[in-house]
This record gives structure tokens, sequence and C-alpha cells, in this order.
């Protein structure tokens, strides 16, 4: 047995243990929180760590996976399976539509581009009442399993799966494909690669991802509203992204980890909170603009003899 097997079979059993160590109710709703936000990391770094990518609409498909979702079970009746296979189809298939219009920018406009579809999802989020039901919500929406601890093995199971699945795709000459694009689309054109179409695979995949995380979102809160899925969940994302280790895979997981609790413990600090979170994520950036993967990566080469 490989050590990389050992590895994941360990981190499975100590995932499998969290929810008997955090035993309050309140703990465990943030266990299912961040494993969806780990789904949310994951979706956005495929896009902008591995693809190089900057894109800020992340938040329009994690409320277009939700929304589409409840509504095929609360209108029209359909299974949750059903329903979730469904959302992650639309939520793919609008980012693939996004990505028609946004492969030919970069930088700072393909940002601009992105920012306004996630302006316009929300508007239509808002004002769309005979279907989304606008800003009064939607309400008494039932978790697909009975307690919080079933449906934090199901969504930290799926974010598992995702990891592995991606971790795989990233190692094979698809990775590579993504990553020449990253560091430089008309090197990798001058190769035969199709930089338009890969983009497009990125982001389609990225969005359906975060369809998933959208998915389990209703039934954890039991509602559902537009301001769920502002413009500022798409920064909150990124942040996890940038905080972890863009580029690699386990980063934007610890980002993820650490941009979830992290808030939760400072509570205690009261409205100095706030405060202390962003200078934290200053510092972060300032002083380890690689992320924590590379900081620690930096720091292990160091000290070895």
């Amino acid at each position: 047995m490989s050590l990389r097997t050992i590895s994941i079979i360990l981190v499975l059993l100590g995932i499998a243990a969290l929810p008997w160590l955090l035993t309050t109710g309140y703990w465990r709703g943030i266990l299912v929180l961040c494993a969806m936000n780990v789904l949310l990391a994951l979706s956005l770094n495929l896009v902008m760590g591995y693809t190089g990518q900057l894109n800020l609409g992340q938040s329009a498909f994690f409320g277009i996976g939700a929304y589409v979702s409840t509504i095929l079970i609360k209108t029209y009746g359909w299974n949750f399976w059903l329903a979730a296979l469904a959302a992650v189809g639309a939520a793919g298939l609008l980012g693939l539509a996004l990505a028609a219009f946004a492969v030919r920018l970069r930088g700072h406009y393909l940002a601009i581009a992105s920012l306004g579809f996630a302006v316009i999802t929300y508007q239509v989020l808002i004002n769309w009442e005979s279907v989304t039901q606008g800003v009064r919500g939607m309400y008494g929406i039932l978790p697909p399993v009975p307690n919080t601890v079933a449906l934090f093995y199901l969504v930290a199971g799926i974010a598992a799966v995702v990891y592995l699945l991606l971790d795989n795709l990233v190692r094979s000459p698809v990775g590579d494909t993504l990553r020449a694009i990253r560091e430089d689309e008309i090197s990798a054109a001058s190769l035969g690669v199709n930089g338009a179409i890969w983009k497009a695979f990125a982001f389609s995949l990225g969005a359906a991802i975060a369809g998933l995380a959208g998915v389990f979102y209703p039934g954890f809160v039991g509602t559902l509203v537009p301001d769920a899925f502002g413009i500022i969940e798409s920064f909150t994302m990124m942040a996890m992204v940038i905080v972890g280790g863009m580029g690699t895979m386990v980063g934007p997981v610890i980002g993820a980890v650490v941009l979830t609790f992290l808030p939760e413990l400072l509570r205690g600090f009261g409205e100095l909170r706030l405060m202390i979170y962003g200078l934290a994520l200053t510092l972060v950036v300032l002083f380890m603009p690689g992320g924590m993967v590379q900081a620690w990566v930096s720091l292990r080469n160091r000290i070895r003899p």
C-alpha cells in the first residue's frame, strides 16, 4: 500500500470522526457548511488556480444549483436526486454559456465580465418572483437526509470524491494542458492547444461543482433567499483559494476549513472579530503570497539539513 493511499485513508477516518468530536448541533452545522465551502473552493481553484482565469461569478452557479433543485422539488415534486442532477447540469451549461463569451477575455476584463454575470443572476433571483419568490424567499425546505450528522457525511463524502477526481484530473495530461494555458496561452497555442475549448471545459466543470454545492444549501438552512448568493460570496470563495494556496489541490481545502472556522472561533471578540479576521487575511496575502501550502513547503525546505 502506497504512502498516498495510507494518507487518504487516515484523512477519511479523521473526517468520519469529526461529528463525534464536535458534538453540539451548532458545531455540527459548521461542519456541514465547511464541507460545502470545500466544494466551492475546489470549483473555483480549477478555474483560477489551474487555468489562470479570474472568475468573480462563482456565487451565481452556487445560487443556480440551489434554486433549480429547490424549484424542481417544491414546485414540480421531483425526487431530490433527479433535481440535484438537473441543477448540476443547469449550472454546468450556464458556465459553458458564460465561457462562450469569456474565453477571449483575460485578467480584469474577464473579472468584470464574470462579476457582471453574478450581478445579473442575483437580480434575476430577486425579480423573477413568480418562480423564485424573490426577496420573500422559499421556506420549509427539507434536507435529503434525516439529521445534521448524516448531511455532513453526505456532503463531505461527495467533496472527498470530487477532490479525488479533480486530483487525478490535474495529474493527467489534461492538468498539464490547463497549466500550460495558465502560464502562457500563446505558447500553449503554438503547441496545438486550443485554449478556448479548455478554458470552456474548466469554466463548465467548475460551475457544475459549485452548483453541486448549492444543491445541499437549501436543505441545510431550511430557507432560500437571494442574499445568500450575493457578490460577496464570490470574494469569500476567492479568499479561500488564495489563502490556502492557489494552483494546488490541498490548498483550497485548507483555505475553506480555515475561513469557515476562523470567524466562529473569533466570535468571543465581539465587534472586533471582523477587524481581526480582515487583518489575518491581509497578513496572509502580504507575507504568504503563495498561500499556506506554499509557505509550508518553503519552511520545510529551509529547515531540512
